[in-house]
């Protein structure tokens, strides 16, 4: 029995649920967001240049290319002992443990003050690439603040990224929106977990959670404090692999928050640019949904459902996450490829908003961040009319998924 999914009745409803300010509503941004921002060698917006910061793997190489020496030398070693050659994280992950246990004893040719000195090298290494700037122009990171603030809402929307740099920050601050981040205070801003856990603030601040630390972070006398430069770059990874270092704050009450929000009632979380490879996120969207029958999570990807293996076996397990592919889709716990219905009257131009061509081939888009963050701009359209239920199905049966 092979089933399909129509994808004009689920963006229907998505956009519906994106215009009315109604639901609580959070976005998981991955290392695909600013991927999708591209410029050209001057830093200006061109579709067709670079991307604005790396993926991880890039990323990965052009820190190392940094080191020099010893301390090249022993990230080389590291990185061939890690499974699959490992990546910044997992390399960073073995540097700060060896500054740990190793003292006056040498491995690779340094100590664990050398490894100390290593880490700190690779964070400032990181610092400088992913410290770019939000180039001038609509990006699509202006275009998501512009969906978040262009409407009265009942609940703030919370974004969640683990990413460190400071383009949604940039964004917002641009569009003069207000939004909390987890410090509070003006000369040094320090982490505050009380606020975090609670819903003080008024609906119209939205909420931006670094899961995996930020630029602009640093420790200051046992505290965390928010200095507000891209120039601070000891806090922008966590030891997140291991279980009880995701104890220290402020990651613990981050991630502490990304949980309360999908055991609260009635919520969608939206991911975008997220690999889920992310072993410890993973754990608490599972661990979440398996909890709260009326949370939704809806993983936007950007590859075929066969390449996006770790979001669609999390959707198997879990019914209520679903995973929206760039042919095919995992809804309730079904696989199916995409097919479309007939075209509703006056759905054209919101249809080619979410489906178009990508690599020659009829494709869901909104996988791309950029895709989506338009996706998000547009759904104030007036024309928001959903399609008639006659129009949605391919053969006449179910308008939800079609068993051929």
């Amino acid at each position: 029995m092979d089933t399909v999914h129509n994808p004009d009745r689920f963006m229907a409803d998505l956009r519906q649920i994106l215009s009315q300010g109604r639901k609580r509503i959070g976005i998981l941004i991955g290392a695909g967001g600013p991927l999708s921002v591209r410029v050209d060698a001057s830093g200006k917006l061109d579709p067709n240049g670079q991307a604005l910061i790396p993926g991880v793997n890039d990323l990965t190489n052009q820190a190392l290319q940094k080191l020099s020496g010893t301390a090249a030398t022993a990230a080389a070693e590291i990185r061939k002992s890690l499974p699959d050659g490992g990546n910044i994280e997992t390399i960073l992950s073995k540097v700060r443990l060896l500054q740990t246990a190793l003292g006056d004893t040498a491995v690779h040719g340094l100590d664990g003050a050398g490894y100390a000195a290593l880490g700190k090298t690779i964070c400032e290494a990181i610092g400088g690439i992913v410290g770019a700037k939000l180039p001038d122009g609509r990006t699509p990171y202006h275009e998501l603040v512009s969906w978040v603030s262009g409407t009265q809402r009942a609940h703030s929307v919370e974004i969640f990224t683990t990413n460190y740099d400071l383009l949604i920050e940039t964004a917002f601050e641009q569009a003069k929106a207000p939004y909390f981040d987890g410090f509070t205070g003006g000369h040094a801003p320090f982490f505050d977990p009380v606020t975090v856990a609670g819903n003080d603030l008024p609906p119209r601040w939205s909420r931006v959670w670094k899961l995996h630390g930020s630029l602009g972070w640093k420790s200051d006398n046992g505290a965390v404090v928010r200095c507000g430069g891209a120039d601070s770059t000891e806090l922008v990874y966590p030891d997140h692999l291991k279980y009880d270092l995701t104890q220290k704050q402020p990651y613990a009450a981050l991630f502490e928050r990304l949980k309360r929000f999908l055991l609260t009632p009635d919520t969608v979380l939206l991911t975008t640019g997220f690999s889920f490879r992310d072993a410890h996120i993973c754990a608490v969207l599972g661990e979440a949904l398996a909890m709260n029958a009326n949370a939704a999570v809806i993983a936007l990807q950007f590859q075929t459902l066969n390449e996006e293996d770790p979001a669609r076996k999390l959707a198997f397990e879990h019914p209520n996450l679903s995973v929206y592919a760039s042919d095919a889709a995992v809804i309730g716990g079904i696989s199916g490829l995409w097919r479309l219905g007939d075209l509703p009257k006056n759905w054209g131009e919101i249809r080619s908003s979410f489906w178009g061509k990508r690599g020659g081939n009829d494709a869901f888009l909104l996988g791309d961040f950029a895709s989506f963050c338009r996706f998000c701009a547009l759904s104030y359209s007036p024309d928001l009319a959903r399609p008639t239920e006659a129009a949605i199905p391919v053969d006449g049966s179910d308008p939800t998924t079609v068993s051929a």
